[in-house]
């Protein structure tokens, strides 16, 4: 089953479809968990939870009334989050993570077989002021502590790893990473209709101006209802369509050429610029290995 308000990001271009048409893949509904003992509690404010989940599984849109980070040991997933008028889609490597506020509508697409960890907090432990999504680095010591926290029974051990954990999630460095999206429903059909295109496809047209004619809207049109309802402008939003779906390719195994390529550079070294800047890291640093 495929939710249409659902753009997967990634997929390779089909030479016989053009971006504005390209049919997205079957998913693969996966149960939310809602065991009665997972959510945090006073006297266990930070939770961890682990599974394995297959290329294309999809956890179905859903919130809670705890905010909670999530992200994969290995492999690669997408995040679409809904709050406001605004979705906002993040693609998250093994080594970041996504913040989800309390009672933000989100869904989750695996893109490459995945470890999934996601770490649930009571409001005890919820850093103030975090209202918003947002993408944190996950230091080594973090990707511990949750590990720890999995099999943890309650005892002072416990105690002292939710307790680090909690002030390692406050400390994270956080990057300004995720493609904003028109909401489906109550955002403007045109814009939204090219950001999608372009999401597929970020390499098909470099300027505005060659995506408007498709959606029947001017080029000014289309750029004022980038500011009005995504807060940026058009060449910022393509760059963070540009480094979500280049991470799937990098994942893939994809040569950094390739991946330059399919993301409408020309230049190797511009493109790795570019996506050391935005990530911190070189691109080489998120390809997949042989054997892996």
């Amino acid at each position: 089953m495929y939710d249409k308000k659902t753009i997967i990001i990634g997929n390779p271009p089909n030479p016989m479809h053009s971006p504005m048409k390209r049919k997205a893949p079957l998913l693969t509904p996966v149960r939310f968990d809602d065991s009665v003992n997972r959510p945090p509690s006073p006297q266990r404010p930070v939770r961890s939870r682990a599974r394995s989940l297959a290329m294309d599984a999809h956890i179905e849109p859903h919130q809670h009334p705890w905010a909670q980070f999530t992200y994969c040991a290995s492999g690669l997933m997408q995040v679409m989050v809904t709050q406001g008028c605004r979705q906002t889609t993040f693609i998250v490597p093994s080594t970041r993570a996504v913040w989800i506020p309390p009672n933000v509508q989100h869904n989750v697409v695996v893109l490459e077989a995945a470890e999934l960890r996601t770490v649930d907090l009571h409001p005890s432990v919820t850093p103030p002021g975090w209202l918003d999504c947002r993408v944190l680095v996950v230091s080594k010591l973090l990707r511990e502590l949750v590990h720890a926290l999995e099999d943890s029974q309650p005892g002072p051990r416990d105690d002292a790893i939710m307790a680090l954990t909690a002030d390692e999630v406050q400390r994270a460095t956080t990057q300004a990473l995720g493609v904003p999206m028109p909401h489906p429903e109550h955002g403007d059909k045109r814009l939204r209709a090219l950001c999608e295109a372009v999401l597929r496809d970020p390499a098909a047209r470099p300027l505005l101006r060659d995506w408007v004619a498709e959606v029947g809207a001017s080029e000014r049109t289309v750029a004022r209802l980038f500011r009005d309802q995504l807060g940026t402008n058009f060449q910022q939003w393509r760059q963070q369509a540009i480094l979500a779906h280049a991470l799937p390719l990098l994942a893939r195994g994809q040569s950094i050429s390739q991946v330059a390529a399919a993301s409408g550079y020309t230049s190797d070294s511009a493109f790795s610029a570019m996506f050391k800047l935005a990530m911190g890291k070189a691109p080489s640093h998120f390809q997949a290995r042989p054997g892996h």
